[in-house]
């Protein structure tokens, strides 16, 4: 890997110019080489655009060409994920725009980190990876503590990773069952005005747990396990009353719990259980005037030994790059709102 500076005149001002230059990048393997810099050379352009350098094709590799720091940094990025691609990993276009923000905020970062905190479940063709370092410490806590919160926006993973954790422990036999639910009807769950019988009232709350299902397992091997009870999704009302056991549960939306909801379902834990809770305070649905059952257990259970909680941020939204910018912008506006 070889440097040339180039420095541009200075302008009359006198201020400094930040300096330019070029580094050279190896790609031997041609097929290395295609997986990094994408079709049609897709994700060099990504890392383009985000470091606002260039990035050309040589002979035997790549040419990078910009400001000095950009490029170095666009030269470490490569390097990593270089790196990761020989040992075998998967790296998708949406992991490109992740590393190049995470990189850019901590040059000290290592991908391979991320990587090595995969979720793995049995039949899976890719095993899961966390995509952004606060997921990687959600799924270290759900490993290590039997109550966990994870709360934050949409789009960052929280019930996704949950569900991957509870269904990799379903299968390696480490619990018995998954129960996986959600407040149905925002947090009132009246559902007597719906048409039809109670399964028909509920499945369209349930669908978003049901469709990360699917994305986990076989859609064959989700039904089978549904139907023999080893999997079992159910709005947070059917789990009065119950003791769970050796089981893996996951509520999902819990800012929509009511402070007795929460609790009924904190305390239905028995012996060799896990509990994961996701939910985004921001976006709660009670009636006005309201205690969330979230916030509420948050701020009571603070302080209690073994139970962990991770707050996510727009940075780790993994959805549609604009999602991001959207999760911001609203988050903006309530700020200001506060203020005035």
């Amino acid at each position: 890997m070889t440097a040339t500076p180039k420095q541009k005149a200075k302008p009359k001002t006198g201020y400094p110019v930040a300096e330019e230059k070029s580094v050279a990048f190896d790609l031997p393997d041609p097929v290395i080489a295609q997986k990094l810099t994408g079709d049609l050379d897709s994700n060099l352009k990504i890392i383009e655009r985000a470091l606002e350098l260039k990035i050309g094709r040589s002979h035997d590799g790549l040419v990078i060409s910009g400001q000095d720091a950009a490029v170095d940094l666009a030269s470490d990025l490569l390097q990593q994920l270089r790196g990761l691609l020989q040992s075998g990993e998967t790296i998708f276009p949406g992991d490109i725009d992740r590393a190049v923000r995470m990189l850019s905020g901590n040059r000290k970062l290592r991908l391979e980190e991320l990587f090595r905190d995969q979720v793995k479940i049995a039949g899976r063709k890719y095993n899961i990876v966390p995509k952004t370092f606060r997921q990687k410490t959600y799924i270290e806590a759900i490993k290590g503590f039997d109550i966990v919160f994870g709360v934050g926006p949409a789009g960052t993973g929280k019930t996704y990773l949950a569900m991957a954790m509870a269904v990799a422990a379903l299968v390696s036999k480490e619990v018995k069952r998954v129960v996986l639910c959600r407040p149905a009807v925002e947090a009132g769950e009246k559902l007597g005005f719906l048409p039809g019988d109670m399964a028909e009232k509920v499945n369209p709350y349930l669908r978003p747990l049901y469709d990360a299902l699917h994305d986990m397992v076989d859609p064959e091997r989700a039904k089978e396990m549904v139907e023999k009870g080893a999997i079992e999704v159910a709005p947070l009302a059917f789990m009065r009353g119950r003791t769970l056991s050796n089981a893996f549960v996951v509520l999902d939306e819990a800012q929509n719990t009511t402070v007795g909801q929460m609790k009924m379902l904190l305390t239905r834990m028995g012996r060799g259980s896990k509990c994961v809770i996701t939910g985004d305070v921001t976006q709660i649905d009670l009636p006005r005037g309201m205690l969330s059952g979230l916030v509420d257990a948050l701020s009571v259970l603070r302080n209690i030994h073994g139970i962990a909680v991770v707050n996510f941020s727009e940075e780790d939204v993994i959805r549609h790059p604009l999602v991001a910018r959207i999760v911001t912008a609203y988050q903006k506006r309530k700020e200001v709102q506060e203020n005035q």
